[in-house]
């Protein structure tokens, strides 16, 4: 079949899709309402349909005779953020919208099997659907790969998507290796001893031992990490005291670090320890150092990301292949990269006033064309990884 000329033809109900899920947004792994409109479009369309993982996570399978298992996984909830587009599709969800595109994923992966059963004599095996929910923060893919999502069948590849609009519409970046990073949260808590403002010989103050942590932190990435590798090293929060006048008992940190490299994670991960403690010690107070993993380094499969580098190659041209597209941004998609060789795809989504209209902002919205290639790639590149019936 002529995929792309497949997905074209689809474009309609891929953008009434999409906006329907845009403008009933869920948060976490409460989308119940999205789950329920996935699930009876699969049954519809003859898959086997389980309902329920990861509270709203839906896994899909369609058996087309004897071959690979094949995988394909996109994400369904939205973000706690009040949206400022006036569009017709605009959120009706008070506090609550699609600002980082998991809308145009799932009518994407609804796409994908639209295309996948329609065309069963293209393909022999069985295509397996993953729609999760809790990607911003849940770890909604650790669940569902706790409640046995990736079992019965076993996928032997994976696919992933997500459109991105700092790339523009039309391009795809496909980078072999890793492409998103590992991220952990982290808490620092630091007890000096309070007093008045006025006598501070007479305390141990936590502001002044959290700026020279906040600094020491720092130095991390510029004289520990190797120049040519990736770390970043960032503190989100500082908290402590509410008076003018007076020096408070403690102080809090709260960051998050980002990093490629699991031996480059270990060492970071010690030297913060060392540098909070010892950076308290030094001026006479003491620390606590709190790290909470979120989820590991995403990394592309070689053999897999080639084989989706010369899909896009061949539907949308040489020249639309990025394979340099990376970011210290976090998915948890790198849980089932972790036991699945795959290839975590982006697809090019920006919009003429892109730079105005960044994920995870009150503006954000895309070229929803963009939706078709995306469609097109995952379905040419589950038909490679596929041998077709005889």
């Amino acid at each position: 079949m002529k995929v792309l000329d497949e997905a074209e033809r689809i474009f309609d109900q891929l953008v009434a899709w999409r906006r329907d899920f845009h403008r009933h947004p869920e948060l976490g792994l409460e989308t119940y309402r999205t789950a329920g409109i996935v699930a009876e479009t699969l049954r519809g369309l003859g898959y086997d349909v389980r309902e329920g993982v990861a509270k709203s996570g839906v896994v899909a399978t369609l058996v087309n005779g004897e071959g690979p298992v094949v995988m394909s996984r996109v994400d369904m909830d939205a973000l706690p953020i009040q949206e400022e587009n006036a569009v017709p599709y605009a959120s009706v969800v008070p506090g609550c919208m699609h600002a980082c595109g998991h809308d145009s994923h799932t009518a994407m992966g609804l796409g994908i099997a639209t295309l996948m059963a329609k065309h069963r004599e293209a393909w022999r095996g069985t295509v397996k659907l993953i729609f999760q929910p809790g990607e911003e923060g849940d770890n909604g893919a650790k669940i569902m790969m706790d409640e046995g999502a990736l079992e019965d069948p076993r996928p032997e590849a994976a696919l992933a998507v997500h459109i991105w609009n700092s790339v523009p519409s039309g391009q795809m970046g496909v980078t072999p290796g890793p492409v998103m990073a590992a991220a952990e949260a982290w808490q620092a808590t630091i007890t000096g001893k309070g007093g008045h403002g006025a006598m501070p010989e007479k305390s141990i103050d936590p502001v002044v031992v959290a700026a020279y942590t906040i600094a020491n932190l720092q130095t991390i990435v510029s004289r520990n990490v190797n120049p040519l590798d990736t770390v970043v090293i960032s503190v989100g929060a500082i908290h402590s005291g509410e008076a003018f006048n007076v020096i408070p008992p403690a102080a809090q940190l709260k960051g998050t670090v980002r990093s490629y490299n699991a031996q480059t994670r270990e060492m970071v991960l010690r030297r913060m320890e060392e540098i909070v403690v010892g950076t308290a010690q030094m001026m006479g107070a003491q620390a606590e150092l709190e790290i909470l993993p979120l989820t590991p380094a995403l990394i592309n499969d070689a053999r897999i990301t080639a084989l989706v580098q010369e899909s896009v190659a061949t539907l949308l041209g040489r020249e639309a292949l990025k394979v340099d597209e990376r970011t210290m941004g976090s998915e948890d998609a790198a849980f089932f990269f972790q036991e699945i060789p795959g290839c975590y795809i982006f697809v090019g989504s920006g919009p003429i006033d892109y730079q105005d209209r960044p994920h995870h902002n009150p503006r954000f919205d895309i070229d929803e064309h963009a939706m078709v290639n995306g469609v097109a790639v995952v379905v040419d590149a589950l038909l490679r990884l596929m041998p077709a019936r005889e």
